[in-house]
């Protein structure tokens, strides 16, 4: 009973000693008291909103400059659909072209020769042979006595006529336009034709090529007729855009 009543008053003691060092200390720590006078403290809340102000002019600045760049982006997305649709207009032949190439002429033998030979037509198939051997020879554009060529164009025998984007091919001289890449390629054109077995056979419809050299400037028209496309529907986006 005793040793408790010890163990107690020991306790006891450490406590009341505890709490009066915690008290001399609180008393020996005097509290520190802001000295500043009313304009020092004006002064520090004027560089606070100075701070502040400079602040909300940069998130302002920030916040303009993110709509000017979405603005920028929407713009360059239609820029380049506008000029993807060009580019696709122009490869499709819907649009006027011009360039370095060359101008051939289909005439009559008999103009040459003095004498009068008969012409039945130009040959359907002849003349798909020639736009084959230009376009494998660097031709990119072309048209036939003012007919574009497309990849649609049909050229075919309609009642003892050739015809063209349903145009016939009766008139002589008939000119052939063709444009190249660049007037390299015009040149290269120009030369492999010379030597081109399809110009000799030009002969078995009473007919003669003439190739003039390359020229820097040629104009080509544009397709005249609607083009109709067939056995193509357009994709249906899922839901999401994807």
């Amino acid at each position: 009973m005793r040793s408790q009543k010890n163990f107690y008053f020991a306790l006891t003691a450490a406590i009341i000693g505890f709490m009066v060092a915690i008290q001399f200390r609180t008393v020996s720590e005097p509290v520190v008291r802001d000295t500043r006078d009313t304009w020092e403290l004006r002064e520090d809340l004027m560089a606070e909103k100075e701070i502040q102000s400079q602040l909300l002019l940069e998130i302002r600045s920030n916040e303009e400059k993110l709509t000017k760049y979405k603005n920028e982006r929407q713009q360059s997305k239609a820029m380049v659909l506008k000029d993807t649709l060009s580019e696709l207009k122009s490869e499709a032949g819907l649009t006027k072209v011009s360039g370095p190439g060359v101008i051939l002429t289909l005439y009559p033998i008999g103009e040459e020769l003095g004498a009068d030979v008969p012409v039945s037509y130009v040959s359907p198939s002849l003349l798909k042979r020639l736009l084959n051997e230009l376009n494998l020879n660097g031709a990119i554009h072309a048209a036939v006595d003012g007919q574009r060529v497309i990849n649609t164009t049909v050229i075919r025998d309609i009642n003892k006529e050739t015809k063209i984007n349903g145009r016939s091919l009766k008139r002589f001289p008939l000119e052939i336009r063709v444009i190249a890449a660049s007037a390299q390629d015009a040149e290269k054109l120009y030369n492999r034709m010379q030597a081109s077995q399809v110009i000799e056979d030009f002969f078995i419809d009473n007919l003669q090529v003439s190739i003039k050299k390359p020229q820097t400037d040629i104009e080509i028209p544009a397709y005249e007729d609607t083009v109709r496309i067939r056995f193509m529907e357009p994709v249906e986006t899922a839901k999401g855009g994807g």
